[in-house]
């Protein structure tokens, strides 16, 4: 994700704060005869969303946009009621969104139409490539003689000299192109079109000639027609209504008629709508802002690999302990007086983490890194557990978890289950926030968590009941 929603030399995009200057007019009410000024700094409209899909990255087969919140430069909004009339802002009509992943732009998500699914707005549209920017044309290369084509400077070139033919001032003048059409003057002529030269030469025959028309060359004209008057023809629109009887000779140029297919004026199409949750469904993060921001990728580059390896390996071991799958050490057995030349029997190997996935983020310009961690157990849906950790690097170089959250089949509702879906600047304050799906098993929250000073804060949550709330430890 880019911290921004539009790059520059974008066009054609209606942002969230354009729809805002329609929805929001009658908010704000006015004595009258009153002026308001708009203040500059007044902070534009910053709208996030998630965008689900199937299919391929950016030729999906089904998908629908889901509102997050509405950053109004004080607080974050609710997306999903924001100025609702009845759909809410953030899902209006022609509301364009930026898709990011980790900071990088994916392509832009045009917003065509609402419409409710299990009680929450969620908007439908089409996904556009990112605009491409098209390359300058290269200057063309001019043969000045044996100058230096690449040289920008001016230079002076003398007028050359013609061999044929000089002017009456004693100037050479160019040669005459044989091609050239040439004006003559004409000397006199009689009303029968007859033309000589004042030397009593005829004209040139070849030379074409303009002729009134007679009568006798008017064939096809009506009988009392002037030959010099314009005639009308009658236009095949009027031929073919003069079938109709009671239509005949009244054609109406702005008169509609029935075609076969669909009517230019249908609407764009949208893509067909994405409904429950399927296995192979995708997330991104959207972003729609009135304002350009430069790209912030989110991803953070170790100095040594091996810490990485090392902070991986370390919260594996947290969540198998979270998760009930810490294998218990061999049990020991009484050592004889007599050395024992027997070989130590191998650790066993640790219990799998299906589905796990490890992120690192670093959400603000020269802070450490920030790590995600989440995985699950095996086994029928209502016996699974799920884990999720937010841990950063403490001073000695160990992982210092923030927050663990850890839940089973059978209390989704009551502590859902927290799946990352991405960084994203939520604030428009340069500085990453990082974006979870609280699901449970008959509803779903998403919620922005800030990560500071060695604590992980939930700062917003949609719906704004208590529903979502991960335990802390």
């Amino acid at each position: 994700m880019s911290s921004r929603a539009f790059t520059p030399g974008f066009t054609g995009a209606t942002c969230l704060a354009l729809a805002l200057g329609i929805a929001a007019a009658p908010v704000f009410a006015q004595y009258p005869g009153q002026i308001v000024k708009k203040d500059k700094d007044a902070p534009a409209l910053r709208s996030i969303g998630v965008l689900e899909w199937t299919g391929d990255e950016g030729k999906p087969k089904t998908s629908r946009l889901v509102p997050v919140t509405v950053y109004d430069g004080q607080a974050l909004q609710d997306g999903g009621v924001y100025l609702a009339r009845p759909q809410p802002l953030a899902v209006s009509s022609e509301v364009e969104y930026e898709l990011e992943r980790n900071g990088t732009p994916l392509g832009l998500y045009d917003i065509r139409r609402a419409g409710q699914e299990q009680g929450s707005w969620v908007g439908y549209g089409l996904w556009k490539p990112l605009p491409s920017v098209k390359p300058a044309a290269p200057k063309p290369v001019v043969d000045d003689g044996g100058f230096n084509p690449n040289d920008d400077k001016p230079v002076l070139h003398r007028k050359h000299k013609e061999a044929s033919g000089t002017s009456d001032s004693g100037a050479s003048a160019p040669a005459a192109d044989p091609d050239r059409p040439t004006l003559h003057k004409k000397s006199g002529s009689d009303d029968a079109g007859n033309s000589t030269s004042s030397s009593g030469t005829a004209a040139d025959s070849d030379r074409p000639t303009l002729h009134k028309k007679t009568s006798d060359d008017s064939s096809g004209t009506p009988p009392g027609t002037g030959s010099d008057q314009p005639v009308l023809h009658k236009s095949r629109e009027a031929s073919n209504d003069a079938r109709d009887g009671e239509h005949s000779g009244s054609a109406d140029p702005d008169r509609p008629h029935l075609m076969r297919g669909a009517p230019a004026s249908s609407g764009p199409d949208v893509l067909p709508t994405l409904m429950g949750f399927p296995v192979n469904m995708h997330q991104a993060v959207a972003v729609s802002d009135a304002r350009n921001h430069p790209e912030h990728p989110w991803n953070y580059a170790w100095a040594n690999p091996d810490d990485e390896v090392k902070m991986k390996e370390a919260l594996e071991d947290v969540a198998r302990k979270a998760l009930g799958l810490d294998v218990p050490p061999p049990p020991t057995t009484k050592r004889s007086t007599a050395k024992s030349h027997a070989k130590p029997a191998p650790p066993p190997e640790p219990a799998p983490l299906l589905d796990e996935k490890f992120r690192v983020f670093e959400l603000a310009y020269g802070s450490g890194a920030t790590m995600v961690l989440s995985a699950h157990t095996d086994g029928p849906p209502k016996q699974q557990k799920f884990v999720t950790l937010i841990a950063q690097p403490d001073l000695y170089g160990n992982a210092l978890v923030l927050l663990k959250n850890v839940t089973d089949g059978e209390h989704l509702d009551e502590t859902p289950r927290m799946h990352l879906v991405d960084a994203v600047d939520a604030l428009a304050d340069n500085r990453g926030e990082l974006l979870f799906e609280l699901r449970g098993a008959s509803q779903r929250q998403f919620a922005l968590y800030r990560v500071l000073r060695g604590t992980a804060e939930k700062i917003f949550v949609t719906g704004g009941g208590e529903y979502g709330v991960a335990s802390n430890e």
